[in-house]
């Protein structure tokens, strides 16, 4: 079985830190950088919530 896939890449607002990250479902990841759910991580502490850039894969094999 298939699921699907995205790399993503988010910045802050002076656009001055970037992150990249791989998720399989993108839209509840932006939403849990947006709402800092993970206090201590690295695009909490450096406000990383713009989505700059995303390509979808056709999916990550499941096992």
């Amino acid at each position: 079985m298939m699921k699907p896939a995205f790399i993503y890449i988010i910045t802050n607002k002076y656009q001055t830190v970037v992150y990249t990250g791989v998720t399989s479902n993108l839209a509840q990841r932006i939403m849990e950088h947006k709402e800092k759910r993970h206090p201590n991580s690295f695009s909490a502490r450096y406000s990383l919530n713009i989505l700059v850039y995303y390509e979808h894969f056709n999916g990550l094999a499941m096992q």
